[in-house]
């Protein structure tokens, strides 16, 4: 197989897109790029300098401070996977945070800071060979791509899924909570002006609600391996 193709993976907010993108870049032996991760980069460093909060989201200072965020990715032998950088330091567990997540529609909303990271994006992936997963990757950031996936489940089943996680990552928060921030974001992903969350008409919809995570591995490599082959 010629590494010559993009994997653009678009979707719904806890659909598991980022492992199944990581997935699929090991079994291809491409290169993965975790988009959300960088909005959620964004997010963080907005959250440490007290740009965003609950009660205020000062865009004017945030827009301001973008030249002096640099995001990068470094990958981990003993992961598996490339961790998430912010100005040098290794951010990657903290913007998995509930914290981060409850703003980071909001700052994947900022015309500017979209512009800044969809420029990133596209650098990244001029020599192809690359899985992409993220909200616009097959809308706006590669709409070239040779194979596009929009990935959905009920938020029910998201909510549920995501609760687990953050158990497992000792964080103190109710189903009821996950299952609210996971309407909102589905809300502010799909209602956005720059943008905005859509299934493009030619991507494939994988709806994993009823799906293990086998299964859905099995159904993407193959769409892959036809791509390639033809």
């Amino acid at each position: 197989m010629k590494k010559d193709i993009i994997i653009a993976i678009d979707g719904h907010s806890s659909t598991g897109k980022s492992t199944l993108a990581k997935e699929i870049a090991k079994a291809l032996n491409y290169i993965y790029i975790d988009t959300g991760a960088m909005y959620r980069a964004v997010a963080y460093y907005a959250l440490q300098n007290n740009l965003i909060s609950d009660q205020h989201f000062d865009k004017a200072q945030l827009i301001k401070d973008l030249d002096q965020i640099h995001i990068d990715f470094k990958y981990n032998k003993d992961k598996g996977f490339a961790e998430v950088y912010l100005n040098g330091q290794n951010i990657e567990k903290e913007i998995r945070q509930m914290t981060v997540s409850n703003f980071v529609s909001e700052i994947a909303a900022v015309p500017e800071v979209r512009e800044k990271l969809v420029a990133q994006q596209r650098k990244i992936g001029q020599s192809k060979g690359i899985v992409m997963d993220g909200r616009d990757i097959g809308s706006v950031v590669f709409p070239e791509a040779e194979l596009k996936v929009f990935m959905t489940a009920s938020p029910e089943v998201r909510a549920k899924r995501r609760f687990l996680e953050l158990l497992d990552q000792n964080e103190d928060v109710s189903y009821k909570a996950v299952l609210e921030n996971v309407q909102k974001r589905d809300k502010i992903d799909s209602e956005r002006s720059t943008s905005p969350l859509i299934k493009t008409e030619d991507a494939i919809i994988i709806d994993n609600s009823n799906l293990t995570r086998i299964q859905q591995f099995e159904k993407l490599l193959n769409l892959a391996k036809k791509k390639l082959k033809s």
